[in-house]
């Protein structure tokens, strides 16, 4: 073979090489379905997703049936005696403001103001607050009061 023939093998290697850490690397993601399936859309609502995205497995069983395709809040509006809270996703993840859907007939419009607020909980706040409580209690006691003798070695009789 010519260095030329052996070049072009070579170059055709690598792009079969790449080709498959391409499959692999979308297989692996759940991002690619390739094969022809016959598809249908179905429709849920919830009252909290969570962290949940679009392209997220739909699994039954264990088995992944399907992916969702969008997520959309409904189209009504926020009572007037909604609340908000400044929330954590996780333990130390983003903040975000969530709002809780009120009872009132009446709707929130532009301009107005929530007025049922909680305020971030500072997660350093709460463990200087466990550590001081905990210093106050005092250092655990070893003290021991002696057993009954009845308890310990019985009857007498």
């Amino acid at each position: 073979m010519t260095k030329k023939g052996i070049e072009t093998l070579v170059g055709l290697f690598v792009l079969l090489g790449l080709a498959g850490l391409v499959f692999l690397s979308l297989k692996a993601a759940n991002l690619a379905s390739f094969g022809n399936r016959d598809t249908y859309v179905v429709s849920a609502r919830f009252d909290n997703i969570g962290g949940l995205k679009a392209r997220s497995p739909v699994r039954s069983a264990g088995v992944t049936v399907g992916r969702v395709t969008s997520i959309s809040l409904d189209p009504k509006s926020f009572p007037r005696d909604s609340s908000a809270k400044i929330l954590t996703s996780g333990l130390l993840g983003d903040q975000y403001v969530g709002i809780e859907p009120g009872a009132e007939e009446k709707n929130l419009a532009a301009g107005d103001v929530i007025r049922q607020t909680q305020s971030a909980v500072v997660l350093e706040n709460l463990i200087s607050q466990f550590l001081f409580n905990r210093a106050a209690e005092g250092p655990p006691s070893a003290a021991v009061s002696p057993a009954p003798a009845a308890a310990v070695g019985g009857a007498k009789k």
